[in-house]
């Protein structure tokens, strides 16, 4: 299998797994617990149908948005995800390149590979940082001066992960940075020599938005370590309402769910919030945000930008969403399989089929614009 065989979110997960070692590509697939949310995201759209309209003159659609301040040529944008390099080893530079051809915006995490002012200098194109709440206030206020200084233009605060999910599969294959891998976890590695010669003939594994903080060099910092121990679980909103004060500027709460956190958010001066249960990689059992969405956006949607992330793996999803008032969609596993799988090539592979499927269901619709697609059009089971 090639990357012109690759067609749809499977296909590319298909060719990820194949080329990456199986302690990496699980901790790309894998969730918390029992993986029920995961599975959860995508199912959610499944009971919503679109309501197409006919002859509506469809010649040209227009698929941009303006959210969070920002013009993007499609209604989707690439969620910050953590130590891309480790999936192939142009990173962030594959992505945020991908992204910028496709005039959409792109997410720089504090576990990133590549400094968000490389990638700030590389591409003009809209850039978030996304940022863990520290027990050291003054790490926190660093990070969002170091983003100020950069040129990004939103800040993205992730609430929903003050400590670790319970993700058994990296469990099983002891996957942390640096690896500490078990017997079974290093035979996965041994079968695939490709990966490992290009991890080791490439710059070294860092993560530059943390190196002047975590001394990576003593042992074994797992993900699941630097959660609890750096992160502080103790992190409420009036702390958060001060660093919406402090940045002035776009902030966004990522992983935001119920109505009444939305409503804090938009009294604490926030611009927008990501409704996401973080690809089911935290609290497992929790609800889906395509679920949520409606009465999220009926509570708030008028006040503050309402995105949603979590499932997405089709054009017609992204429609169904922003037929609810969603402003705009994230994806994740969505380029992550195709970074794997071929690196820059592959991600853009991955958002033009996307933005192919976005414009056609919304000829099919009988939609010309974004603002045209409403509840009208869905019927929910």
């Amino acid at each position: 299998m090639r990357l012109h065989d690759c067609y749809n979110f499977h296909d590319f997960r298909r060719l990820a797994k194949r080329r990456l070692p199986g302690p990496i590509f699980d901790y790309i697939d894998g969730a918390a617990d029992d993986e029920v949310t995961l599975r959860r995201n995508t199912a959610s759209f499944e009971n919503c149908d679109l309501v197409p309209n006919v002859l509506r003159g469809v010649e040209t659609v227009d698929i941009s948005v303006t959210v969070m301040g920002q013009k993007l040529a499609m209604p989707v944008y690439c969620s910050p995800t953590a130590l891309q390099r480790l999936f192939h080893h142009d990173g962030e530079r594959a992505v945020a390149a991908a992204a910028a051809k496709y005039g959409t915006m792109f997410g720089v995490s504090s576990l990133g590979t590549v400094s968000l002012e490389e990638l700030r200098k590389a591409h003009d194109t809209p850039q978030v940082y996304q940022f863990y709440f520290h027990k050291d206030r003054g790490l926190n206020r660093a990070m969002m001066q170091r983003a100020k200084e950069a040129g990004v233009e939103v800040m993205m605060l992730t609430v929903d992960s003050i400590t670790g999910g319970n993700r058994e599969r990296d469990l099983r294959t002891g996957f942390s940075i640096p690896f500490r891998l078990t017997l079974p976890g290093m035979s996965q590695f041994a079968i695939k020599p490709r990966w490992g010669i290009n991890y080791i003939t490439h710059e070294s594994f860092k993560l530059p938005q943390l190196d002047q903080h975590v001394d990576m060099s003593g042992g074994a910092l797992s993900i699941g370590k630097y959660f609890t121990e750096m992160l502080d679980p103790s992190m409420n909103w009036d702390d958060v309402a001060e660093m919406v004060q402090l940045w002035n500027g776009q902030f966004c709460l990522k992983g935001i769910m119920s109505v009444a956190d939305a409503k804090r958010a938009v009294q604490i001066g926030c611009t927008a919030i990501v409704l996401s249960n973080h690809g089911g990689r935290q609290l497992d059992g929790s609800r889906a945000a395509f679920d949520q969405l409606a009465e999220v956006v009926d509570a708030v949607g008028d006040r503050i930008d309402v995105i949603m992330d979590g499932g997405v793996q089709r054009g017609t999803h992204v429609l169904k969403a922003l037929s609810l008032g969603a402003k705009a969609v994230g994806v994740g596993r969505f380029y992550l399989y195709p970074l794997a799988a071929a690196g820059q090539a592959g991600v853009e592979r991955a958002l033009g089929l996307l933005k192919t499927e976005i414009e056609r269901g919304m000829k099919l619709m009988g939609c010309t614009a974004v603002a045209q697609l409403s509840r009208e059009n869905l019927r929910f089971r």
